[in-house]
């Protein structure tokens, strides 16, 4: 498959492009950027435009901030290409629903990068908390990503805080472990980025949600755990790496490409925690 890779951040540098570059079932036809002094970071070429990248892709691998990614994304559906989309999928619940009837529409593929969900510690941990009866969970992940190093300077993170950031990651992963998220009960925002939420699942059970990236923690501290009378089940492994677990979602978008049949982690699942967050947002106005 042809793809293209927008963006040239730190995400794009160190993930993107070293998965999609080894991948034996890909050819990385070029690069664009919004910028067009960041092609000298890019290791392919850049295209001069979108419109350029677009006829000369299959798909595109989006690594650029919600807002930005929403815009792009939807041209390139309706140009028919299939699309590979960081997290959260849009800057607002109704850019998200847009892009998720656009692929609709085109009968292209999609994808999300819920990093984690492609790690085998992580598929162990959700195949142990499905398979037992659990009635509450605890997701937490803490970072000092905004204190300082290669993500400090991101404006939208500064701007969406922990909440933007790894919230997709941990609403994903609550929601994987203890059923579809139906009603956000509590969130509050403290100062330096806490957020504390809590919030129901359609099996009974509630889970409680803890989320900073201005906790001087390194490494950053991940724990998603889940308990009931089935005991307790948790997961704090972190150690597959981001290009390995890349590497297992193009294994997995080119076989949803070439079967026709959506993978579990498509638009329609970054629609889903992408109302999450709006719920949240509106639970601490």
């Amino acid at each position: 498959m042809r793809i293209a890779v927008v963006g040239a951040g730190p995400w794009a540098l160190e993930t993107h492009y070293p998965a999609l570059l080894a991948h034996p079932g890909v050819d990385v036809v070029g690069g664009w950027t919004r910028r067009p002094e960041a092609a000298d970071d890019l290791p392919v070429p850049r295209f001069e435009n979108v419109e350029a990248m677009l006829d000369a892709t299959d798909a595109v691998s989006l690594a650029v901030p919600p807002d930005a990614q929403a815009a792009i994304a939807l041209q390139a559906v309706r140009a028919g290409k299939h699309v590979i989309l960081d997290k959260p999928i849009a800057g607002s619940v109704e850019q998200a629903t847009e892009l998720a009837e656009a692929v609709d529409a085109a009968g292209v593929t999609s994808i999300v990068t819920f990093t984690r969900r492609f790690a085998p510690e992580t598929r162990a941990f959700l195949e142990a908390a499905r398979s037992g009866t659990y009635a509450g969970g605890l997701g937490r992940w803490l970072s000092g990503a905004l204190l300082g190093g290669r993500y400090s300077s991101s404006q939208w993170r500064k701007d969406g805080g922990a909440l933007l950031d790894v919230g997709p990651h941990v609403v994903d992963l609550m929601d994987a472990a203890l059923g579809e998220i139906t009603e956000v009960i509590d969130a509050r925002l403290v100062p330096d980025d806490l957020w504390h939420i809590t919030i129901a699942h359609t099996t009974g059970a509630t889970s409680a949600i803890q989320m900073s990236l201005c906790v001087p923690a390194r490494p950053t501290v991940t724990e998603f755990a889940v308990h009931g009378t089935s005991g307790v089940v948790s997961l704090t492994d972190r150690s597959t790496s981001s290009v390995d677990c890349f590497t297992t979602l193009i294994d997995e978008f080119l076989a949803s490409a070439a079967s026709g049949t959506p993978h579990e982690c498509d638009v329609h699942r970054g629609l889903h925690v992408q109302k999450v967050l709006g719920q949240i947002l509106d639970a601490v106005r």
